[in-house]
């Protein structure tokens, strides 16, 4: 993200460096028609790029306790959820965006998120239900299970990362309760042993095997639950921005591909 690079050339990037897919933002792509491109042409670019939109990262507040602001949230949604399916997009992210500095009912959450899963099947992109650390609200692994379940709809899918889940203050055999089935993205990233987990901050985010965090373990928990989905790599370290993003991305996918190896019981 710090490189601030057109989005065409994000998924140039991905394909060059050996990714299946890629996970655009949605202002990416709001950038690219307001700089007057083509979301047509931008589609067929990345299917010839034999790339994927496995999903993208949108901030809409679907989730406010304020009735008008829940509204223009589900607007937007639907704006994004267009965005995302002219590309070709397949889910989108559903943080708890207007919840981040209140605790909810997560009754009324479970509501809204099937309110808002209804409207992804009208839009043909599923909203993944994201789980955010730093949140008073969807910050431990329970609250989203309960959510989830709760919205008992058959598209009910929680968007998580191991970041995330650390920095929420849930331990990882939590995620054996997950139907990995139903999981289509895992952010795999790492962290490191200090700062402590009450100081750490998304630019503290780093390559997974290079920090601290059992993200081999956590493969493995994944697989025996069903997990067949996408491992997403989602880094916010600002040296890693000053760096050759191609370089970065590359590195990357070295990194996650070690560690699934070692998952897998695999000497490389």
């Amino acid at each position: 993200m710090g490189q601030n690079l057109p989005l065409e050339r994000e998924a140039e990037i991905a394909a060059q460096a050996g990714y299946r897919g890629f996970e655009p933002w949605v202002r990416r792509i709001e950038e690219h028609v307001k700089g007057g491109g083509s979301l047509d042409r931008l589609r067929k670019r990345i299917g010839d790029l034999g790339l994927s939109v496995e999903d993208a990262i949108g901030f809409a507040d679907w989730i406010n306790d304020d009735e008008s602001r829940r509204a223009e949230g589900l607007e937007q949604m639907k704006r994004d959820m267009d965005l995302v399916a002219r590309i070709g997009g397949k889910r989108i992210a559903a943080p708890p965006v207007g919840a981040y500095h209140a605790a909810m009912d997560l009754a009324k959450v479970s509501e809204r998120y099937r309110r808002l899963l209804e409207l992804g099947r009208q839009m043909g992109v599923v909203p993944q239900l994201e789980l955010w650390g730093g949140s008073k609200t969807l910050r431990r692994l329970g609250e989203v299970a309960y959510a989830i379940t709760e919205a008992a709809h058959p598209d009910a899918c929680p968007l998580l990362d191991i970041f995330h889940i650390y920095r929420g203050g849930s331990e990882f055999a939590g995620l054996r309760m997950f139907n990995g089935a139903a999981m289509h993205i895992l952010h795999v990233n790492d962290y490191p042993a200090d700062p402590p987990r009450d100081k750490i901050t998304d630019a503290q985010r780093i390559y997974p095997g290079d920090g601290v965090a059992p993200v081999v373990q956590i493969l493995r928990d994944l697989l025996a639950s069903g997990f067949r989905g996408m491992l997403s790599l989602e880094l916010f370290n600002r040296d890693l921005w000053k760096q050759d993003p191609l370089s970065v991305a590359r590195t990357g996918l070295e990194k996650i591909k070690t560690v699934v190896a070692k998952a897998l019981g695999q000497s490389g």
